[in-house]
């Protein structure tokens, strides 16, 4: 009898340990979409992340010669997911001339993206995929969301802009701003969307000029400034402070909730860093992998 008692609470004990990990609240971002399960920024990674059950689509925001806003991480074709329209394999030493800032979108389009086997992630699914434009990427979501009845998503959207590449890679920070947005509240999803960045400056055009719009500051890997310094030097409270995940500490995580900000930070793919964070108390997690997070810290364990 005694065995039977102990076994139960072990088992009682085990399922409160199991539910203490589920977080109703957690915000799980989908990286690049999925990148761990499809190409990087791309629509088809959108929908997969969209089926698996993400809450926010992380994506990359880059602007072409003729200004339209395309969904690309850099503004280049980068070497490790790229080939030409000739079908030739773009190199790392070519990879930064091949500036998409100087590029209309009509050539933009005759790049693929997709099918060339990624070497960080191989189970990556291949498919022959371009650079899409934001505006079309929107419509594509919004449109399988309403199709399949899903509950509605954020955006996340990061400005890829730097000082070194005004003018070069992408143009100054007001206008790839004012290009931005004019995406954005044509597509009428202000309430859904979250504007991060590394580049400080743009966040603090958005706070200026559309103040109702949700920013997320994001710091390097490495970069050891302490939260409030970053802060300071942002010169404002964003809605989301979002670090790599290895400079999380429970002193950012009490300083950010006592003023007001989420943590979300990026990019966790494994689960035990994963499991120390939503334990210390981060409000979301930013992952390649958004099945294994959500099955992990979403969906109830049978």
């Amino acid at each position: 009898m005694q065995y039977k008692k102990w076994a139960v609470l072990m088992i009682l004990f085990s399922a409160c340990q199991q539910h203490s990990m589920k977080r109703t609240d957690l915000d799980i971002e989908g990286h690049r979409g999925c990148r761990g399960l499809m190409p990087e920024n791309t629509i088809p990674a959108m929908i997969k992340a969209l089926d698996i059950g993400v809450t926010t689509l992380e994506m990359d925001a880059s602007i072409t010669k003729d200004k339209q806003v395309i969904v690309s991480h850099e503004p280049f074709f980068n070497h490790e997911i790229s080939t030409k329209p000739d079908g030739t394999l773009v190199t790392e030493a070519e990879e930064k001339n091949l500036n998409v800032y100087q590029m209309t979108y009509e050539e933009i389009s005759r790049w693929d993206v997709g099918s060339r086997p990624h070497p960080r992630f191989p189970h990556q699914a291949k498919l022959k995929v371009h650079k899409p434009r934001l505006a079309d990427l929107i419509d594509s979501v919004e449109q399988y969301i309403q199709l399949h009845h899903l509950k509605p998503v954020q955006y996340n959207i990061e400005t890829k802009s730097a000082p070194e590449g005004d003018s070069i890679y992408h143009p100054l920070p007001d206008e790839f701003v004012e290009l931005l947005m004019k995406v954005i509240t044509d597509k009428k999803i202000e309430n859904k969307v979250i504007i991060q960045s590394f580049d400080f400056r743009t966040l603090q055009i958005i706070h200026k000029k559309y103040p109702s719009v949700k920013t997320a500051a994001l710091i390097e890997e490495g970069v050891f400034t302490p939260v409030e310094k970053q802060i300071e030097k942002l010169g404002f409270t964003p809605t989301i402070y979002s670090p790599h995940y290895l400079l999380v500490s429970t002193h950012m995580i009490e300083y950010c909730h006592q003023h007001h900000m989420k943590v979300i930070p990026w990019t966790i793919n494994d689960l035990k860093p994963a499991k120390d964070l939503v334990e210390l108390g981060v409000d979301g997690i930013i992952t390649d992998y958004p099945d294994i997070m959500i099955k992990e810290f979403l969906q109830p364990h049978n």
